[in-house]
């Protein structure tokens, strides 16, 4: 089982590194990887467990946050209803398409390899298209927008070497940018 000690922190060099693509079909180690990754958000947004466990409360992981350099990541959330679970592992994933339009979050957001609140707003593109592999090694294509764009994005920053607080504007960090849109 995955716990916070298994998630490297701000300021390893991993978290800057340009992951590497996975290699279909997985092997028996990545899929175990996956699966992991995906139990840990599973098991973060359940109080019993997270407490127990001391487990930060997370949607979303890629690999390279685990010390992995590889270009995998999980995201697990309700819906905007509260209705269903979100729940993504995809492989390999690109941002294929993207709106104009761009949204975020008024708190800003969180990091779970990030230990400190950075305060400021994310801006991020309101709808995008993301093409990936199943751990099946079956190719997905999803359309994500409002809060599933905005983690899926999170994620896909994490593949690259990008940290979420890289797009907050040092000058003005709660300025919104023109055509941007609150995500409640």
């Amino acid at each position: 089982m995955l716990t916070m000690k298994d998630i490297i922190r701000d300021g390893h060099p991993g978290l800057r590194t340009k992951a590497e693509d996975v290699s279909l079909p997985l092997s028996t180690e990545d899929r175990q990887t996956i699966d992991d990754m995906l139990d840990f958000l599973i098991n973060s947004q359940d109080d019993d467990i997270a407490a127990k466990y001391q487990l930060r409360s997370g949607v979303g992981l890629a690999a390279p946050q685990l010390n992995i350099n590889k270009r995998m990541l999980v995201i697990h959330f309700f819906d905007d209803k509260k209705n269903n679970y979100i729940t993504h592992q995809l492989i390999n994933p690109k941002i294929i398409s993207h709106s104009i339009e761009k949204s975020y979050l008024p708190q800003g957001e969180g990091c779970l390899s990030v230990d400190e609140t950075i305060p400021g707003l994310v801006h991020r593109y309101a709808r995008i298209t993301v093409k990936g592999y199943n751990p099946e090694g079956k190719e997905v294509k999803l359309r994500l927008n409002s809060f599933a764009a905005i983690v899926a994005q999170h994620e896909i920053d994490h593949l690259n070497g990008v940290m979420f607080y890289d797009h907050i504007n040092h000058d003005d960090p709660f300025k919104p940018e023109p055509n941007a849109s609150p995500v409640e």
